[in-house]
């Protein structure tokens, strides 16, 4: 059974036990481009050194299975249209084949690049996995050295957090912290709204002023768990394949939702890029590693520092109140704008709008919580952080109108 690529809303616990298995099967390989070829659309590396551990000597010629990813690097290294290259992979392998191996090979001039392969091995004799083509100069910083690194900036801050949730997909990994005693009341952002996940079903003659009637009399008072409170918050995330850098991105919680907001903008992150590599299996130096991770833990100390705090938090939610507050005359044509702006799918701009209906706020800020809490939804973890990560947009877009 080979690796396991992806979860979706794991544990800490669970998502260090899946990243343990995948760093004992890691391999990078700096290869030549005559020793890379495909067939069958599976990566064929032959000619390429051997790895030597403490476990013995490794083989690194054979048959990887690409993902996405590397499909991706492969078409953005040799100029070919990546949604060809996927279709050739479905439907017509011997042109994946064709299309790989010519321009690798029969182009005028022959390709002379080397590239960073990042692979998974096989197990039982099968096929490894074939993660990412990169640049010879790509400088990795793995994602369970992030997460330890991480984990251990925030432990020297000494502020006590939770984890919300773990997503690791082909391209990214994410982790959630939330500080639940670093709160601030946003009583003018949260007016009116209530949890899309509960209340009455939207349909029967439930129209959107029903609704925000309903939530109004029901926000006289504020029950357990309904007060209008947000926590301070991050989110880790990391990419091992090229699609992204180590990046810190606080998120405020909401309380009675679980709606996050990610201020994109205050992002600590840092690119993964170093000096050129050589060719050969990669053994990064621990003075390498070192260096790289005690910048991860730093960034991560700072970020508990200046995000998990409520002076922070309060100046957030003052900065949107203004915005959030704007009405929405027209739900249907003001989602319809969000979405096109924002390049949300069909189904998505309809389950937004389905949550700004349940939600009852009918304003900017509403349409931010619809997108934010429409995020939840989506099972595909990298739409679902991309979607939320547009919530302030979303608002920004709705004010205007």
């Amino acid at each position: 059974m080979n690796t396991a690529l992806t979860t979706r809303n794991a544990t800490l616990q669970d998502l260090a036990a899946m990243l343990q298995d995948q760093h004992g099967r890691k391999l990078d390989v700096v290869a030549p481009a005559a020793t890379i070829g495909t067939r069958d659309a599976q990566l064929v590396l032959a000619g390429t050194d051997v790895e030597i551990t403490t476990d013995g000597v490794t083989a690194t010629d054979g048959v990887y299975t690409p993902t996405e990813a590397f499909d991706d690097g492969l078409a953005a290294k040799l100029g070919i249209p990546v949604a060809y290259l996927r279709r050739l992979r479905a439907n017509r392998p011997d042109l994946y084949d064709a299309n790989v191996n010519g321009w690798l090979r029969d182009a005028t001039p022959p390709e002379t690049r080397s590239f960073l392969v990042r692979c998974f091995r096989g197990s039982g004799g099968g096929p490894g996995i074939a993660r990412a083509l990169l640049s010879d100069r790509y400088g990795i910083v793995d994602n369970l050295d992030v997460l330890m690194a991480a984990l251990d900036g925030v432990r020297r801050a000494g502020v006590d957090v939770d984890i919300d949730g773990c997503d690791l997909t082909e391209r990214r990994m994410y982790v959630r912290v939330v500080a639940p005693q670093i709160k601030a009341f946003a009583p003018d952002l949260l007016a009116g709204y209530r949890s899309p996940w509960g209340g009455h079903d939207v349909g029967d003659g439930w129209t959107p002023q029903r609704v925000a009637q309903a939530a109004g009399r029901e926000g006289l008072a504020y029950a357990s768990g309904d007060e209008p409170v947000l926590f301070a918050g991050f989110v880790l995330s990391n990419s091992e394949v090229g699609a992204g850098r180590f990046t810190i991105t606080p998120r405020l919680t909401v309380q009675i939702c679980g709606n996050g907001l990610t201020i994109t903008t205050d992002a600590l992150s840092k690119v993964h890029l170093g000096a050129r590599l050589d060719e050969g299996v990669v053994r990064w130096s621990r003075d390498t590693e070192r260096r790289a991770l005690e910048l991860v833990t730093a960034q991560s100390r700072d970020a508990v520092e200046h995000y998990l705090n409520a002076d922070y938090v309060t100046a957030k939610i003052r900065d949107l109140e203004s915005r959030a507050a704007v009405p929405v005359r027209d739900a249907a044509p003001t989602v319809e704008a969000v979405a096109k702006a924002l390049s949300f799918t069909a189904d998505q701009q309809a389950t937004i709008l389905n949550h700004f209906i349940r939600g009852g706020q009918l304003t900017a800020g509403g349409i931010m919580h619809a997108v934010t809490s429409a995020a939840q939804t989506i099972a595909d973890a990298d739409s679902a952080h991309a979607m939320e990560a547009a919530g302030l947009r979303a608002l920004e877009i709705a004010a205007r109108r």
